[in-house]
């Protein structure tokens, strides 16, 4: 049976006369949903590890993971992709990633069509089927969806939230956010609701928002079922928290990962959500032992995982908020809560010794643990955007190897899920059937009576990769075999292809806390790996040698399942993503632009990208009174350059991972009238290398510094934008107390300098500078 949706305008059925005496009427009635359809929420964290809820034998106390766990059903053989966008894809599809088109997170995306993060309108997703069949829509938290080239005020608007189904969207576009001043959007507006709030929190707004929503649309339409979409940043880094909250974890795990894996791993086996003789698989030799890790360093550690024990409790604890006012609305027996605690494994990108700065180990750097030592005080404030240890990761994703980005074993993609429905599911049973992220979505439509459209808004869609769940919610489905006997997993090289209770894994053999790294595909680092998990929870047996046939045929598996899903071409971080490979830019190929005061919150993908080059910032001002304030900037207190004036005087400060701050500043007030500022740069060349810095006025320079090390990869992944006067986010540099600019701004222009011409001219201008001193 064919099924489109939208509905095409059904014929009137009354008579239409020339006079209202002499017609017929037919009462119009709005579109109704499916009988009996129940409220569904879907909550989703981010970066959290199986065994970190206390109901998976965790650290952390879970009100409202606990709560949809006591009120239904628990899922201890639940997966994900094993990476933030690639599971939201196909959460929110009911397909698999590749096919999507997200075989990465948007940031990495190359052209081929497994890879290129632009979600095809043949995939519609479960929020906009919902809305054609009479639901209410809301998205709160994290989106991570939309392609790089399209996040820019200009849109397109199709693939951010309300073109892909969600009446209501309030939230971030991007991978991750400061707690404490996040770039919020509301639909599709910038907004800055952090600004004048003290104690403002973003997970803490999302829920007041979503609460919001469900009051409104409850008391406007009750007729209507209404599907949430929770989905917080939280608790993916920076690990933002009130102190209070993090204080409540101190000492706790002054023993270390290993003792704390323990803990959990022999938790499990008491609370039955790991089977009797699982075994608790070894630490891998990258991540060091904690009694071999220096003593120095334990207190800077320790308060790390404190801080994401804190943030991860403070983020159920708003899920809690959201779950209660469904109760206070009368609407809790007739809702359907999914919610998952994570998008992939616990994330083990914060290094070996932790991040006080996440850009630093996002562009590959490391940061000296001295450095954190010294600013211990900063973890959970908006000073620094903290990660934890690499070894916390692996602890909280026991029993099993490895952890996030990993999709070749279950510490990358196994996530405990908690379901309730108190009209149809008694409460309180474990679930063990091996399911995975593309089954919500045929969960939901089963619920709610709704068929799976062959064509939505006249295309044609492709075939639903999922299957339903909903057998598991009856007595009768704790013993009835899962319907899902395949799953092909990748993501940056690391696969596997699970089928009938057996596993290939093939890890393809960088850690995920080395950022840069590519390797050979099929070289020698790679081993292929086999596991009967009927057996083996935990994948704690490689059974390869043994069953060498049975390993073969899963390799075979999976080289089909690429083929039809779009998995190939394999790349991992080092792939190339340039010329040919690369995704659009909103600019397309230029090399410069010019921008306004109309252009605040910029993403950093839509601007001109002045990294591991030479460059030329020029800005046209008119003074009416003394300068200050911010001219343009880009990036936030953990990297980016600001353009600036210090009490009248012009002045430019370049941020490395807000650990060095280079400043060139003029002596001389700049006087009333129209100027023009240029900040120029000449660069060594090579990735990440320094420079020469000259500030000029009026086409005379006035002020010189040596930039030792540039930012090579990218200022923010936390939302930190560009900014043409003023300064929105958090600061790049200490401006003092104005922000907004106080002198009218004619026009600033970006332009990469990758011609002789250009870069000479940004030489000469040191030179020039330079021999004015030698005369002085």
């Amino acid at each position: 049976m064919t099924k489109r949706i939208p509905r095409p305008t059904p014929p009137f059925v009354g008579d239409a006369q020339r006079l209202i005496a002499d017609s017929t009427p037919h009462r119009l009635e709005a579109p109704s949903p499916p009988t009996d359809a129940p409220n569904i929420v879907v909550v989703m964290l981010d970066d959290v590890g199986f065994g970190s809820f206390d109901t998976f034998g965790g650290p952390v106390s879970s009100s409202a993971f606990q709560r949809v766990s006591d009120r239904g059903l628990r899922f201890n053989q639940f997966h994900t992709t094993a990476l933030c966008s690639p599971t939201r894809a196909a959460l929110l599809t009911g397909r698999q990633h590749h096919a999507v088109h997200m075989g990465g997170i948007t940031e990495i995306a190359n052209s081929f069509p497994g890879y290129d993060s632009a979600i095809p309108p043949e995939a519609a997703t479960v929020a906009q089927v919902l809305r054609m069949n009479g639901y209410a829509t809301g998205c709160f938290g994290k989106w991570h969806l939309t392609p790089s080239w399209e996040q820019s005020p200009a849109g397109p608007f199709d693939r951010w939230p309300t073109g892909m189904g969600f009446d209501r969207f309030y939230g971030i576009i991007g991978a991750e956010s400061s707690q404490w001043e996040p770039p919020v959007y509301d639909q599709t507006t910038p907004i800055a609701p952090h600004a004048g709030r003290d104690g403002y929190h973003l997970s803490e707004d999302l829920a007041d928002q979503a609460i919001t929503w469900m009051q409104r649309h409850v008391a406007s339409t009750p007729h209507r079922p209404f599907f949430c979409y929770f989905a917080t940043p939280a608790a993916h880094a920076p690990h933002h928290v009130p102190k209070e909250w993090i204080d409540r974890f101190a000492g706790e795990f002054d023993d270390g990962w290993d003792a704390l894996r323990e803990r959990i791993y022999q938790s499990q086996l008491e609370l039955g959500v790991i089977p009797h003789g699982t075994a608790l698989t070894e630490r891998p030799e990258q991540v060091p032992a904690w009694d071999d890790y220096p003593q120095r360093y334990r207190p800077v550690a320790t308060r790390l995982m404190e801080c994401f024990a804190g943030f991860l409790a403070h983020t159920d604890a708003q899920v809690a908020r959201v779950l209660e006012a469904i109760d206070d609305l009368g609407l809790g027996d007739d809702t359907l809560v999914i919610y998952l605690s994570g998008d992939n494994g616990a994330s083990a990108e914060g290094t070996i010794h932790g991040a006080w700065s996440a850009p630093s180990f996002q562009n590959g750097i490391p940061e000296d643990p001295e450095w954190l030592l010294d600013h211990i005080d900063d973890f959970g404030t908006d000073r620094c955007e903290n990660h934890f240890n690499v070894g916390w990761a692996w602890a909280l994703d026991a029993p099993f190897q490895w952890m996030k980005q990993v999709a070749s074993h279950f510490g990358g993609t196994r996530n405990a899920l908690a379901i309730s429905w108190p009209d149809r599911i008694k409460p309180g049973g474990l679930r063990s059937q091996f399911h995975h992220v593309v089954d919500v979505v045929p969960t939901i439509y089963d619920a709610a009576g709704i068929t799976t459209p062959t064509h939505v808004n006249g295309i044609e869609q492709m075939e639903m990769h999922g299957v339903s769940m909903l057998y598991a919610f009856d007595a009768a489905g704790a013993q009835t075999r899962s319907p899902r006997t395949t799953q092909y997993f990748e993501i940056l090289g690391n696969r596997a292809l699970y089928h009938d209770g057996w596993i290939a894994s093939c890890f393809h053999g960088r850690p995920p806390w080395v950022r840069l790294l590519g390797l050979e595909f099929d070289g020698p680092q790679e081993k292929w790996e086999l596991y009967n998990i009927e057996q083996d929870f935990s994948q704690a047996v490689d059974l390869a040698d043994e069953y060498p046939e049975i390993l073969a045929d899963l390799q075979q598996r999976f080289h089909e399942a690429a083929l039809e899903f779009g998995v190939y071409p394999l790349r991992d971080p080092a792939s190339p993503r340039h010329g040919d490979f690369a995704v659009p830019h909103s600019l397309g190929e230029r090399m410069s632009m010019t921008y306004t005061g109309a252009h605040v919150r910029m993403p950093e993908s839509s601007v001109i990208n002045l990294k591991n080059c030479s460059w030329r910032i020029a800005a046209e001002v008119s003074l009416q009174r003394q300068g200050e304030g911010v001219v343009a900037c880009q990036g936030g207190n953990m990297a980016g350059w600001s353009l600036y004036f210090d009490e009248g005087r012009p002045a430019f400060i370049y941020n490395w991972f807000g650990h060095e701050f280079t400043t060139a500043i003029s002596s001389e007030l700049l006087g009333m009238g129209r100027h023009t500022l240029e900040a120029l740069f000449d660069y060594d060349g090579g990735f990440g290398a320094g420079g020469e810095l000259v500030l000029c006025i009026d086409g005379r320079a006035v002020a010189r510094s040596r930039i030792e090390r540039t930012v090579p990869i990218v200022y923010s992944m936390s939302g930190e934008t560009f900014d043409v006067g003023t300064d929105t986010g958090s600061p790049v540099g200490q401006y003092g107390p104005v922000v907004d600019c106080t002198a009218d701004i004619i026009g600033v222009t970006l332009e990469r300098l990758t011609n002789p011409g250009a870069a000479e001219k940004a030489a000469m201008a040191v030179g020039l500078f330079r021999a004015s001193l030698s005369t002085q």
